[in-house]
């Protein structure tokens, strides 16, 4: 007779466990050149074309790596959008998405649009060294990124527990992805900011009856 011992939940062998309740969070594809001068938070800007058709190679190694069958998920703006459907067209096949307004972006508020070098006039905190501002910092208008990952963690929860045991792609955004982290991790904000997430970067999470776990972060799907 074989016993099974618990030994922690450990990721023994090469293939992830099916039936856990999983998150493939992807950052969207990087936006155009215009827009990454400015401050764009949750303004809808659009993607790159010239960066769409030289990381071709990028969104084929995504189409191949996502899991079969899972749930898809956008945030409400059309680069995440965007980028859900090129990594479709690259290999995965067409699957509908849900638009989930919790996995937004950070709303920079009133600062929405403005110039990088016009931004430290306009703080009241230091900001972070890793992010525009402050964990704390709390835009004109806008919200914090304590408050962002307040929502993206309510959200997280609430899509685990009603869709417990499916795989569950989420295109968003890379503040999002950071509070996510922060959320599953339990750790401050200020904290989280300090995790790198790239343009088309994959980082997966999972609920577990023990709690979150993270399997992986900021994993770049080179061809």
């Amino acid at each position: 007779m074989t016993i099974q011992i618990n030994h922690g939940n450990f990721l023994d062998t090469p293939q992830l466990e099916t039936g856990v309740t999983r998150f493939w969070l992807i950052r969207h594809a990087l936006v155009e050149q215009n827009a990454r001068m400015r401050l764009y938070g949750a303004m809808d800007v659009p993607l790159c074309p010239d960066s769409l058709v030289a990381q071709r190679g990028m969104y084929e190694t995504l189409a191949h790596r996502l899991p079969k069958p899972a749930l898809w998920f956008t945030s409400p703006l059309s680069r995440t959008q965007h980028t859900a459907r090129a990594i479709q067209k690259a290999g995965y096949g067409p699957h509908e998405w849900c638009v989930e307004p919790d996995l937004t972006e950070q709303s920079m508020g009133e600062w929405h649009g403005i110039t990088h070098d016009t931004l430290p006039d306009k703080l009241s905190l230091p900001a972070h060294p890793f992010w525009s501002v402050g964990a704390t910092e709390l835009p004109p208008q806008g919200e914090s990124m304590v408050q962002v990952c307040s929502r993206v963690g309510a959200c997280l929860d609430r899509l685990a527990a009603e869709h417990e045991g499916w795989d569950m792609v989420v295109v968003s955004h890379g503040g999002a992805i950071r509070a996510a982290l922060a959320h599953a991790l339990r750790v401050h904000p200020e904290t989280a900011l300090h995790f790198s997430i790239q343009n088309l970067a994959l980082s997966v999470i999972e609920r577990l009856p023990e709690g979150w776990r993270i399997v992986t972060v900021n994993d770049l799907p080179l061809p």
